[in-house]
């Protein structure tokens, strides 16, 4: 028997794919690629109104799109989004939504730490546990989880609780690779770095407005890491999460992949 055409490979017609943090950034990137590949799209984000743009960017994309508003900080939104998930087959999860905010490590107190792990640890660990429980027995899927390079090589001050948190994601990730590979679910870690997001620019601007010179020569060095010598478009993460969601990576299960221009290598 010949072996899957390229085009078959990469398709994802007739699968649903779940997209958290959709409205922006690299989940909008992920978002576009995987509707040009045939996908529906179940697209999570608390911004109502850029979950609305997204849905009227897409509208010529012929793609069946439902958008979703959740506060994924808080678990009952998550149940309430999964209970209304009931009856469509979501084969696909990304989970790209987190946040990035800076506070000194002395400074971060209970209720701080403990939003900054529901975002970006806790929410992950629940909907994946809600995407395997609702994926019929005999029945693959795939999880693609965007991580950070502030997992593996902590540069930025501020941001103990994101590397933390980041770094538990690869851990869950390659746990449900080794649990539930057998039934056919495949887990796999991005992790981009040095992306330019409207978050970063609005970040960039900040630390110029407030002639902020500490993260001034932090830029400076971390730019100066970066092997390619210059920042990665989010399209170049969404390509890379395309394959890890597309039977282009059949066999990948419990890998890391790093997006970062060499950053982690240099």
């Amino acid at each position: 028997m010949a072996d899957p055409a390229l085009p078959d490979l990469l398709s994802l017609k007739g699968k649903r794919a779940l997209i958290t943090g959709a409205a922006s950034g690299i989940g909008k990137a992920i978002t576009l690629r995987f509707a040009e590949a045939g996908a529906s799209l179940e697209l999570v984000d608390r911004d109502e109104e850029g979950l609305r743009h997204l849905q009227e960017t897409l509208r010529e994309s012929r793609v069946e799109v439902h958008s979703h508003q959740v506060d994924l900080s808080r678990k009952e939104e998550i149940e309430a989004l999964w209970a209304r998930l009931k009856g469509r087959s979501v084969e696909i999860l990304v989970n790209n939504a987190g946040a990035y905010t800076f506070r000194s490590f002395e400074e971060i107190d209970e209720a701080f730490y403990d939003g900054a792990m529901a975002v970006n640890l806790d929410a992950v660990f629940w909907m994946c546990q809600a995407f395997i429980r609702a994926l019929p027995r005999g029945r693959g899927g795939a999880i693609v989880n965007i991580s950070s390079v502030e997992a593996f090589l902590p540069f930025a001050e501020g941001l103990a609780h994101y590397d933390a948190a980041k770094l538990g994601v690869v851990a869950l990730t390659r746990a449900i690779a080794r649990e539930f590979g057998r039934r056919g679910i495949r887990a796999n870690v991005l992790v981009p770095g040095g992306i330019r997001t409207e978050g970063v620019r609005r970040l960039q601007r900040e630390t110029l407005r407030r002639l902020n010179i500490r993260r001034m020569v932090l830029a400076f060095h971390f730019n100066a890491r970066l092997p390619m010598g210059r920042f990665g478009d989010p399209d170049e993460v969404a390509r890379a999460a395309l394959f890890l969601a597309s039977d282009l990576a059949s066999y990948v299960n419990g890998a890391v992949l790093a997006v970062d221009g060499g950053f982690l290598s240099s």
